[in-house]
């Protein structure tokens, strides 16, 4: 199996919402960081890759249809090379609001004192979420206005390096554009919607901790 879909878009962007759509569209499974939480052996790899070690991407995500939200948006030049036959999108939502969702949930572990958490797995993916997100994305600076040029510049990248290979998309536009770039009918399901800034902290905080 080989990658189909690659979703080159930060988190926050409604990644998580666009994993479920894909995998309702037969595109499953689908990578995502909670696959991370999932499979804890991904770390490292993730890790060395963020350390500019060679890695066999068709090995690690042969078993996956699509990915999508960090850490895969980070090496979206990477597999697209390794993956050129698969459609690359990018999801994509207004910088305020993005910056609003960004800053209350992922920007916010981030920046959470590690002390006192003890389980060596949280540990390793918070090290691992650090070096991919706090200091190559944006170089360990949260001010609001680097945050959202970081961002911009990241998109812009994206646009013009793929041009019209490159669907960039909001997922409040639903089925239509998606389905359409893929080839696939609309289904008669509504389109998924998940991973609200509630839902994310509600989620995400206990694991940061280091709790079960």
């Amino acid at each position: 199996m080989a990658l189909q879909v690659i979703g080159a878009g930060f988190g926050r962007t409604g990644t998580l919402s666009l994993k479920a759509a894909l995998e309702m569209l037969d595109f499953a499974p689908c990578y995502h960081m909670m696959e991370v939480f999932a499979h804890p052996d991904h770390i490292r790899i993730w890790d060395d890759a963020a350390h500019g070690k060679k890695i066999d991407w068709k090995s690690f995500l042969g078993g996956y249809r699509a990915a999508v939200d960090w850490p895969v948006c980070h090496f979206w030049r990477q597999l697209h090379e390794t993956f050129p036959d698969a459609k690359m999108l990018l999801t994509e939502r207004d910088p305020e609001s993005w910056y609003r969702s960004f800053s209350q949930t992922i920007q916010m572990v981030m920046q959470r004192d590690p002390a006192g958490v003890t389980d060596p797995m949280r540990l390793a993916h918070g090290r691992m979420a650090n070096a991919i997100i706090s200091e190559q994305t944006f170089g360990n600076r949260f001010d609001k206005d680097h945050v959202i040029a970081v961002y911009k510049a990241h998109n812009e990248k994206l646009k013009r390096a793929l041009g019209s290979k490159l669907l960039v998309y909001d997922v409040k536009q639903g089925w239509g554009p998606l389905c359409k770039y893929l080839g696939v009918p609309v289904p008669s399901a509504e389109f998924p919607r998940t991973n609200t800034t509630e839902d994310f902290l509600a989620r995400i905080a206990p694991m940061a901790e280091g709790r079960n």
